[in-house]
Order: structure tokens, then sequence, then C-alpha cells
């Protein structure tokens, strides 16, 4: 069976004793635990393989599973079903952007990850977060992470709930888990960027990237040797990373944006947003100039195949795209006006690929 990130935040509050959770990964219940979740943005399965050894990277840890990231594969639809615990047609938060359905003519785009101050992040994924029921069930639940997400709305919407501390060094990361772990009964979130960072910018397995790498250690490390005895820390991620090899500029020099009323997503999966009656032909205009290069899907397509979950809230049914375009291989889909910014970058994320869906998860109980 496939086990996605929000299994395994089902199950470790589960293992807390907090109700109604599922404890599909049968973690073990400790009575009066302590559990540290380091989540390593765009760690795939792949670095782990590659690199641990390679570079003594978190050699110490056992490798429990692979698990999956969801679709899109990408931080903003992940983190949220980490928070919340459940698939991304449940809680709303269908890609890096997506459409504001009913936001005027044109209608906007949602960045989740900057977030627009006119859309309120609590109706937007109006689910409780597992932080949320955890902290009413008497777990004491601190998120750890930079000071500049402690208040976006993306935090607010999908990570609500938990005592945020403010950490922007490793050293400060590594004093702020310690205290939120001192009392028994304690849940400690980390989120730690730098990998994803340096994957987009200079690509996985560059030297930024193995820097980036050593940072990681260097938490990982910290926490082993400063937090007491008793406490499980794990490791996952939201998602991995492919290195581009090609790239489409969509609407530059081709028909492609014909007929296409908004595109949202991002390079590796696109969102169509089209009137009814053009659907067809945007759809058989894209496939003859891809082909195999990508995997077309409409919406209605994309739901009865479960790439959201088992379900997906009619509420939310718009804000996907209605062709769906994922990208194959290592191509990506590139806006005409952020053309500089997203060819410039090397790692990218959001398909179907094993590299961009496998993500590890490993444990060392303390």
């Amino acid at each position: 069976m496939e086990f996605t990130i929000g299994d395994l935040s089902n199950s470790i509050f589960a293992s807390l004793g907090v109700s109604d959770c599922r404890n599909d990964l049968k973690i073990p219940a400790r009575e009066g635990s302590r559990d540290c979740l380091v989540l390593v943005d765009g760690l795939g399965k792949n670095v782990v393989d590659e690199f641990a050894n390679k570079r003594n990277f978190v050699t110490e840890f056992e490798y429990l599973r692979t698990l999956s990231a969801t679709f899109p594969s990408t931080t903003a639809a992940s983190l949220t079903t980490l928070g919340t615990g459940l698939p991304v047609g449940e809680h709303g938060m269908v890609g890096y952007t997506m459409r504001v359905p009913h936001s005027g003519k044109p209608e906007r785009i949602l960045n989740a990850l900057k977030w627009d101050e006119r859309v309120d992040p609590e109706i937007w994924q109006p689910n409780e977060t597992l932080f949320q029921r955890a902290m009413r069930s008497g777990i004491a639940v601190s998120h750890i992470a930079a000071a500049r997400y402690e208040n976006s709305g993306f935090t607010r919407a999908a990570l609500r709930g938990a005592a945020y501390k403010k950490a922007n060094t490793i050293s400060e990361q590594i004093t702020a888990t310690v205290e939120a772990l001192r009392q028994p009964g304690s849940f400690a979130y980390v989120y730690l960027n730098d990998v994803d960072e340096a994957s987009h910018a200079h690509g996985m397995g560059s030297e930024r990237f193995l820097k980036a790498l050593e940072k990681v250690e260097q938490l990982i490390s910290g926490l082993m040797r400063e937090l007491p005895s008793g406490i499980r820390i794990w490791i996952t991620s939201d998602h991995g990373m492919i290195n581009k090899q090609e790239h489409v500029v969509i609407g530059k020099n081709n028909d492609l944006l014909n007929d296409v009323n908004l595109m949202a997503g991002e390079p590796r999966v696109r969102y169509l947003y089209i009137s009814p009656d053009a659907i067809e032909e945007v759809k058989s205009r894209w496939l003859e100039f891809f082909g195999p290069k990508i995997t077309l899907k409409t919406r209605s397509e994309a739901i009865s195949e479960k790439l959201f979950g088992e379900t997906v809230s009619e509420k939310y049914i718009e804000r996907i795209g209605d062709l769906i375009i994922i990208a194959n291989d290592e191509l990506i889909l590139v806006e005409q006006e952020r053309e500089m910014l997203q060819i410039a970058m090397v790692g990218h994320h959001g398909g179907l690929t094993k590299n961009e869906v496998e993500i590890p998860l490993l444990l060392l109980e303390t």
C-alpha cells in the first residue's frame, strides 16, 4: 500500500493519543511520548539513496519506508496535507498557483506561498489542522521555522494552531526544538528549506546543493546531541526534484494560449482554465504540439483517476484547471512573463516522476 505524508502526520498524532487520527503506519503509542518531525523541503528519496553514504548524511537513522508526495508534488499541496492530514481534494490547496473562482473578470490567480490579502486563509482552507486538534487534546505543539513564515497566509491556512517559534539559523532551530520538547506529551515540527532553494537555483547535485545537505546534517547532529533520551526524531520531505533538460515558453512563437482564459500551476504542472466550448480544441492543439512530452488530463479524468485523493470536495473543483498538463521526463512549461526566472531555475518539481513523488521516511529514537 502507498502511504502519503498525510498518513505520517495522522499516525504520529494518533500515537500521541489525538482522537480521530488514523494510525495507518502503526506507530507505537507511548504515554507521554515526545516527537520531533523534521521536514526537509525538496529532499527526495533519490537524494538519500545517492548521498547518504557518500556524504555521511543521516546514516544514523533507520530508513523506514518510502512515502508519496501529493499531486501536484509541490510544497503548497504537500504541506497542507501534512498539516491537515487530508488529501488535496479535501483541503483544496490544489497547487502552487491556482484560480480564485468568481474573483472578477479576469479571475485572479492565488500564489499559495506568497498569498493574497484579499483571500482569507481560514476560509480558503477551512478544515481544522492536526496541530489544532492536538493542542486541544493537551499536546504541546510547536512549529519551528524562519521568522518570515510566521504570519504568512499559507502558514495560517495549512499549519495553524501550533506555537510558532522563530528560528533563522541552525543553532536557533536546535535551541528552539530542545525547548519545545522539554515536557512529555509534546510535538515539534521543524522546517528547513535550504535543499529546495539550492536545488531550484543550482540543481540537485550542485556544490550549493551539497552545502545545503551539510546544513541539514548540522541540524540533525545537533538535535541528536542536545535532545534528551526518549524522543523520536522523524525525517521526511514534501517532494523530490528533477533537473530540467528542456523547456518550452508557452505562448512564445506558438499558439498554445489561444482560447485559454487563465494559466496557473508551475513549470512541471500547468492548469488551463478554458471556456467549455473551447476545451476540445485546446486539448487537440497541446497534444499535437507536445505529443508524448506531456500527459494531458481533463479535470474530470484527473478526479476519476484519484490524482487528488479519493474525493474532491465540490467547493474546490473550480480551483483545478479544466485541462491539466503534466510535463514528462525533464521538460518544463514556462510562462512568458516569467521566462527568465523560470528558465534560470535548474531544479523543478510538481509532476509525477519517481524523483518528484518519492520521499523518504527515516527515524531515530534518542
